[in-house]
Order: C-alpha cells, then structure tokens, then sequence
C-alpha cells in the first residue's frame, strides 16, 4: 500500500528581527497540535531547504511575515497554486530568498506541489531584537485559527477525492 504524502507547513523567518519570526513562532505553536500526516518545519529563508521539503508533498502551507504598506497585524492568505504572488508584499525579508522567488523558482524547475499556500501577517517592525510586535501578536490566535481550518479543508478535499 502506497504511503499517504503529507500535508507540509513550513514557518519562515528569523527569530532575531522582530515580526520576521512569525513564521517561526507559528510553526512552533503548531507543532505537536496538528494531524499526525502533518508535518511541521521551520526555514530561515534557505531555498534549498525549502524545496527540499516540497519533494513528494502534494500540499504545502508557508508562512512567513508580510510586509506590503498595509495596517500592521493583517491577516493575509495567498493561493500560490492559482496566483503569483506579489512580491512587494515580501519585500523586506530579511531571509536569503523571499517566499515569492522561492516559489518561482520551483514553479519554473516544475517542483511546486499541487497545492500552496502562504499566509502571513502584516509586520511593523523587522529591525534587530526579539519578540514580535504587539499588532501581530494580537493577530496570531486569528492566523493560526485560520491555518487550522486550512489543515481541514485540505484533508477533507483529499479524502473525498479518494
């Protein structure tokens, strides 16, 4: 019997600049509390690493911080799948490569699961030091609780493909 691939979440960040660790912090806060076919990873911003982790996976969830111009502490969501991703939206990453030129480089080495999402929150501060700021913090309950309901209708839209 063939193994089920599983559902990959990979949190990207830097845990020394401010709001940059959301993607860290999230995938620390999931750890442990997802599906045992979930599999949970943090990425400093390696691309490598990154698409290291697609191999064999249909569907993929990143999470990074965003920082686009927008109110500190939104909530985005993007269907990398079905859209590019717009790039000022990550333009102040502080990792080697930003989300959107990791995904490019996958789509165009045909390495890009089926299905990929990124969600993030809007950032205030990317400047040196630790701890996010209080605008995405009050966010995350709401980040996490959407990725949660993401995990879901993942895992119900695979089951009933079956």
């Amino acid at each position: 019997m063939e193994s089920e691939s599983p559902l990959i979440i990979i949190g990207v960040g830097n845990t020394y600049r401010g709001d940059d660790a959301l993607g860290i912090v999230v995938a620390r806060q999931l750890s442990g509390r997802v599906p045992d076919n979930v599999v949970v990873h943090e990425n400093f911003g390696e691309v490598a690493g990154m698409m290291e982790l697609f191999e064999g996976a249909e569907s993929v969830i990143l999470v990074d911080a965003v920082s686009s111009g927008s109110e500190p502490g939104k909530v985005f969501r993007f269907d990398a799948s079905r859209e590019e991703i717009p790039a000022d939206c990550f333009r102040y990453s502080t990792h080697a490569f930003s989300i959107p030129e990791a995904v490019g480089l996958a789509r165009a080495l045909g390495q890009l699961p089926r299905n990929v999402i990124i969600y993030g929150i809007e950032g205030k501060q990317f400047e040196t030091g630790e701890g996010l700021s209080p605008e995405v913090e009050k966010a995350l309950p709401e980040l996490i609780k959407r990725i949660t309901a993401e995990i879901e209708t993942i895992r119900r839209t695979k089951d009933e493909a079956k």
